[in-house]
């Protein structure tokens, strides 16, 4: 029995489909019926249910996008840092394994020898460098309140895409905005995300952090030339002159632009698709 925390947003409905997929068998409790994020009422749940494993895919992340997280900063804080602190306690109290989605919205740019970050590299866009988003910043102090638990996998997601239109599809925002930034990211298809992490509890991998990225990195100029040539959206994509110009009209807080090294995967036998082809094959069987 599995527990999945989260299963309505976009990345938990993800999990759910995949769990249905692979015939496990799973419970999805609601916060309306089981508040969850109250510490004594999860372990009252948990106790009920004798799950072997959790997930936790709850978190906050802000709607459109996370410029709501300057706004609401204290649910921000909850979701991403206190929340995991709580879920830390309870299952490392009860013996129980489990696994976090978190971020790689913690760095930006590149390691200083040009590659992409590591997992054991400390996050450089957070509260303690000053210079990231409220959400950015909730993130990197839910790793930290995480920082050698026992049975734990901390999951790095993304920028998350697939071929489903939604308002949290990167490529969809890619659709929707007036005005892009050109930036280079490592990002995550969704589905093979939720596969690889899953393949982590299955093949009983070490416990810790993994970077859950496709292989390689992209630029957005790269990705809206790859929609247009799809044919899924004919717009002609416009683009900001630099980042400066980007935060002074469009945003209200720093984004994290990043490349990731996701290595550790693919040496525990992990495999995820090429970051080209993953982009392609989701444009290539797009539901609109």
């Amino acid at each position: 029995m599995v527990v999945l925390l989260g299963s309505t947003g976009y990345v938990g409905k993800t999990y759910a489909r995949h769990l249905l997929e692979q015939g496990v068998d799973f419970v999805s409790p609601s916060r309306a019926q089981t508040d969850y994020t109250c510490p004594s009422t999860l372990r009252q749940y948990l106790e009920r249910v004798s799950p072997s494993f959790l997930i936790n895919a709850a978190g906050y992340t802000g709607k459109p996008n996370v410029d709501a997280c300057e706004v609401h900063k204290t649910e921000c804080l909850n979701g991403n840092a206190c929340f995991p602190g709580d879920l830390r306690s309870v299952c490392e109290s009860m013996d129980l394994p489990w696994g976090h989605v978190s971020s790689g919205c913690i760095y930006t740019g590149r390691r200083a020898d040009g590659d992409g970050f590591r997992e054991e590299d400390p996050p450089n866009f957070s509260f303690r460098q000053n210079n990231c988003s409220w959400y950015s910043g909730t993130k990197a102090l839910g790793e930290e309140i995480l920082e050698g638990a026992s049975q734990c996998y901390v999951w790095r997601l993304r920028i998350p895409f697939d071929h489903r239109n939604s308002p949290r599809n990167y490529l969809t925002k890619l659709m929707s905005y007036e005005r892009l930034l050109d930036a280079e990211n490592s990002i995550s298809h969704l589905d093979d995300f939720v596969s690889a992490t899953w393949q982590t509890w299955e093949k009983q991998t070490p416990f810790g952090i993994y970077n859950i990225t496709n292989p390689g990195h992209v630029t957005t100029r790269k990705v809206a030339q790859w929609i247009q040539e799809s044919g899924v959206c004919d717009k002609n994509f416009q683009f900001f002159d630099s980042e400066e110009q980007f935060l002074s009209e469009a945003a209200q807080t720093p984004r994290s632009n990043c490349v990731m090294d996701s290595s550790k995967l693919q040496e525990a036998g992990i495999q995820m698709t090429p970051i080209e082809q993953a982009v392609k094959n989701a444009l290539a069987n797009w539901e609109s």
